[in-house]
């Protein structure tokens, strides 16, 4: 007898999890905004602040818990998510905390703190519970009715700083447009991977631009007029070039027709010059863009935009340091719409740039996650949360900086605002349960396992 020779199945591929590399990260990210707050009470009163060792422990408690719940529920998840997340969640707490001592009657820290920790235990839950993010397909048309409710309802309630934005109730105020963002991303994901095969078809061509037909324009020119009609009615800027912002990067990604961005901007930019031109809050900030200098040069005093210039040149490069600046002078709106501005006076342009580039990482990421996905729902639903963090930062910086005009919304993780901090955990918390999709191994016809994206981090 001749023994017949069997070959050895093909070893088994095993993919890092990364989940020690993400530990190791989360303990930066909690010394880093730890040693700020040292910093700013070393600064102002020559002292370590009492419950630094209080601050770093809860910010410490709370990145453990989301590893905890990324580690056993999300194994391969991209490790960088969750440490950029804690990391300028921490450094907004500072920023906060330092401006809380310019106005000992408006304590916004202690609050904030308080919406981080349900936003991380909201967070934890969709993790958790959240097993597939291919159910969120089944909820779309829920999911714009009620992104739909949720835009409408502020338009009943008084105005804030000149924008119907706001639900306050007693003392109890939220935004309910900042989950309206997510719910309208989970629509335009469903909508665009059933129906993107009939909107990448396409008509004339102009200049080299494939535009599309005028018999699939419906939908662009309803969230079109959708967009204006916000921005009429609740006389918010930011929500508006967000909300159309979303749809067409998200339409082209699932296109690839360069015809959607023209027509795109095209609308934009007629929306953007009606309203500005004839509604009077909004044709004010187009003013003060304008001219930025306008109050001084009239003798009234620099306006908030000014200041906010003021506040990036007494920077310059290295910043006066945490603590020693006077970007207070902003007024109302420095915790919340200008605190960029006391980020780049006391962190310089150095910081400043870290600050930017822990948000492109944190979108790129984002990106990464939804091009592996082989699923076209999950690749326009990640691809689609990392641009409304994307359009957010660009909005709210260019308006701050004088590159567009101002608008009222929030700078993720950093400024004060409850509604804001909790999407923001919600949103990296539906990115985490993709990336672990995307980085999951799976078998391969041959037997072996192979992953779905490769990993370096």
């Amino acid at each position: 007898m001749t023994a017949t020779r069997v070959d050895a199945p093909p070893p088994e591929l095993r993919l890092p999890k990364r989940r020690g590399v993400e530990l190791c990260l989360l303990i930066g990210a909690v010394l880093i905004p730890v040693c700020g707050y040292a910093a700013v009470g070393l600064a102002r009163n020559g002292a370590v602040p009492p419950d630094v060792a209080g601050y770093g422990g809860g910010l410490g408690l709370l990145a453990l818990l989301a590893h905890l719940a990324v580690r056993f529920r999300a194994p391969y998840a991209d490790p960088l998510l969750l440490p950029i997340a804690v990391l300028l969640n921490g450094v907004g707490l500072v920023l906060i905390y330092r401006l809380d001592l310019e106005t000992p009657e408006d304590q916004a820290a202690p609050t904030q703190l308080v919406w981080s920790t349900l936003g991380v235990a909201l967070f934890i839950a969709f993790v958790i519970a959240l097993r597939d993010h291919r159910v969120l397909q089944r909820y779309a048309y829920l999911s714009v009715a009620t992104a739909l409710v949720l835009m409408t309802v502020p338009i009943f309630f008084p105005a804030v700083n000149g924008a119907r934005i706001w639900i306050r109730v007693g003392g109890f105020s939220f935004q309910p447009g900042e989950f309206a963002k997510i719910l309208l991303a989970v629509f335009f994901a469903a909508y665009l991977a059933a129906n993107h095969n009939a909107l990448a078809y396409t008509g004339r061509t102009l200049w080299k631009l494939q535009l599309p037909t005028g018999r699939v324009l419906g939908p662009i020119v309803a969230i079109w007029l959708l967009s204006v009609g916000v921005l009429v009615l609740e006389r918010d800027l930011g929500t508006s070039l967000l909300f159309f912002g979303l749809f067409v990067i998200m339409l082209y990604v699932a296109t690839g027709r360069t015809g959607w961005i023209a027509v795109g901007m095209v609308l934009a930019a007629v929306g953007a010059f009606v309203v500005g031109s004839f509604e009077p809050h909004v044709h004010s900030r187009v003013e003060d863009w304008l001219d930025p200098f306008a109050s001084i040069d009239a003798g009234q005093g620099p306006s908030q935009l000014a200041q906010s210039l003021f506040a990036f040149a007494a920077g310059g490069m290295l910043g006066t340091g945490l603590g020693l600046g006077h970007s207070v002078l902003i007024g109302f709106a420095a915790k919340s719409d200008f605190i960029l501005a006391t980020a780049g006076e006391e962190l310089g342009l150095a910081g400043l740039t870290a600050v930017f580039l822990l948000y492109a990482l944190l979108v790129a990421r984002g990106y990464r996650a939804g091009l592996a996905l082989r699923d076209p729902f999950g690749r326009l639903l990640s691809i689609g949360l990392a641009s409304i963090l994307a359009l957010q930062v660009f909005v709210i910086a260019g308006g701050v900086m004088g590159l567009i005009p101002l608008t009222g919304m929030a700078m993720p993780f950093l400024a004060q605002g409850g509604s804001s901090v909790v999407t923001n955990w919600i949103i990296v918390a539906l990115l985490i349960r993709v990336s672990d999709v995307a980085r999951t191994p799976h078998p391969d016809p041959t037997g072996a396992v192979a992953p779905v994206m490769e990993d370096e981090s």
